[in-house]
C-alpha cells in the first residue's frame, strides 16, 4: 500500500500498512473525504509524522482527535493553523508554559515550531468529520498510533511522554518508566485544568531531562 508518510516513520511502521485493521480503515477514509468534509485535509493527515522524522523525536505529546470546525486542524495535535483563535485546551497550555518558563502567549497557536524540534504532536485518532467529534473512533486509527508509540517507546531511548488526562494515560500505559520520562496530569480542557494540569511544570521537566540527556530543549 502506497501510504503518503515521511520515510523513516514509513520504514518503521511498514508491518503496519498491510494488516486487515490498516487497509479497512483506509477504505473508510476515502469514503469519508469522498462523502463530505473531513479534517484535517487529507495531506495533513500525517504532518505530525511528516515534520518529525522518527529519529528526530525527542517528546511525544498525545492527544484524542483533531479539532472538529473549519480551518483549525492541520495534523498536529493541540494546534491550530495561524490566525485561527485558540481553543479553550490551547490557552491552557499556553498559560502554563508562561507560569512555568515565563513565556509570554505566542500570537500563534501553530505548533509546527514544535514539531521542527522533536515534538510528536500525535493525535489517537488522525481524522474526524466535521462537526463531529470522534467520528472516526474505533475504525482503526487508535490500533496504528499505538503502535507508532509503542515502537518509539521500543527502539529509542530517553524520549519524554507527556500524557494529560485518563485517555492518553491510557494509551501510555505500557510504556517503560526506567527507559524513558512519562509525565502525566489533569488535561489542559477547561473542565479539568484546575485539577491538577495548571502547575504540573511539564514544560519545564520536559527540558531538564533532555538537558540531562545531552539533548538541546525545546523552545516551548
Amino acid at each position: 500500500m502506497n501510504v503518503q508518510i515521511e520515510e523513516s516513520w514509513k520504514q518503521h511502521l511498514a508491518p503496519e500498512f498491510d494488516k486487515p485493521y490498516f487497509v479497512k480503515l483506509t477504505d473508510f477514509v476515502r469514503s469519508e473525504y469522498a462523502q463530505g468534509t473531513v479534517y484535517p485535509p487529507g495531506r495533513l493527515i500525517f504532518n505530525a509524522f511528516n515534520l518529525c522524522p522518527f529519529d528526530r523525536v525527542k517528546v511525544v505529546i498525545i492527544g484524542q482527535d483533531p479539532y472538529h470546525g473549519p480551518g483549525q486542524a492541520h495534523g498536529l495535535c493541540f494546534s491550530v493553523n495561524d490566525g485561527v483563535a485558540f481553543p479553550p485546551s490551547l490557552v491552557n497550555i499556553f498559560k502554563e508554559i508562561e507560569s512555568d518558563l515565563g513565556k509570554p502567549m505566542p500570537a500563534s497557536g501553530n505548533l509546527t515550531r514544535w514539531a521542527r524540534q522533536g515534538v510528536l504532536l500525535l493525535n489517537a485518532t488522525l481524522t474526524v468529520r466535521a462537526r463531529q467529534a470522534g467520528s472516526h473512533q474505533r475504525h482503526g486509527w487508535e490500533e496504528f498510533t499505538d503502535a507508532a508509540i509503542r515502537t518509539l517507546a521500543e527502539e529509542r531511548e530517553h524520549l519524554v511522554f507527556i500524557l494529560w488526562g485518563a485517555y492518553a494515560q491510557r494509551k501510555g500505559a505500557f510504556i517503560d518508566r526506567t527507559r524513558h520520562l512519562v509525565l502525566t496530569s489533569a488535561h489542559p480542557s477547561p473542565l479539568s485544568a484546575y485539577n491538577g494540569f495548571f502547575g504540573n511544570h511539564h514544560f519545564s521537566l520536559a527540558n531538564d531531562y533532555l538537558t540531562a540527556h545531552g539533548e538541546t530543549p525545546i523552545e516551548w
